[in-house]
C-alpha cells in the first residue's frame, strides 16, 4: 500500500511559528544571506529539529505555482546518441530535466520517463512535445502527468 500525499493552501496566519520560521530560514539561504543552516536556523531562532522536520514540506505559494513540473513517456529507438540527441533538445528550450528513467532496450525500443520543469521553459507544451515528436529517435511522446 502506498501513501498518497494530499497537500493544502492555508493563510499565513495560520501557520505555526516553527513553520513561519522554517521559511525565513529557507528564504536566508535562498538568497545567499547565510550559507549553512546552522546561520539561518540561529538567525530566526529556530532549532535545527524544527527545521528539518518543515524544510520539504512548506513552500511560499509563489514559489509553487512557479514551478511547472511535467512527466513524458518517450518511446524511444535504440540507437548511439538517441537518448543524448532528445536531452539536447530538451535543454534547448530552456526546461530542466528532473529525473529520467529509461527502460533496457527491447526489439529496438526503449521507454523513457521524463520529468522536466518547464517554468524556464520557452516553448509552451504542444510545441515542446511536437518538438520532440519529430525528432528521428522517438516514436511516440505522451503526457503522463502535470503538477506544481
Amino acid at each position: 500500500m502506498t501513501s498518497r500525499k494530499s497537500f493544502y493552501l492555508v493563510r499565513e496566519d495560520m501557520l505555526t511559528e516553527a513553520m513561519e520560521k522554517t521559511l525565513a530560514a529557507k528564504e536566508l539561504l535562498e538568497l545567499g544571506k547565510v550559507k549553512k543552516i546552522n546561520e539561518a536556523v540561529n538567525k530566526v531562532g529556530l532549532s535545527r529539529s524544527a527545521f528539518y522536520k518543515y524544510k520539504d514540506g512548506i513552500f511560499p505559494f509563489h514559489k509553487v505555482v512557479k514551478e511547472k513540473i511535467i512527466t513524458l513517456s518517450i518511446l524511444l529507438v535504440d540507437r548511439s546518441g538517441s537518448l543524448s540527441q532528445l536531452l539536447g533538445k530538451v535543454a534547448e528550450t530552456g526546461a530542466n530535466v528532473l529525473t529520467i528513467n529509461q527502460t533496457i532496450p527491447l526489439r529496438g525500443r526503449a521507454h523513457l520517463t521524463l520529468s522536466i520543469d518547464t517554468a524556464p521553459m520557452k516553448l509552451d507544451l504542444d510545441e515542446l512535445m511536437d518538438w520532440l515528436e519529430g525528432l528521428d529517435a522517438v516514436e511516440k511522446v505522451e503526457l503522463v502527468g502535470t503538477g506544481s
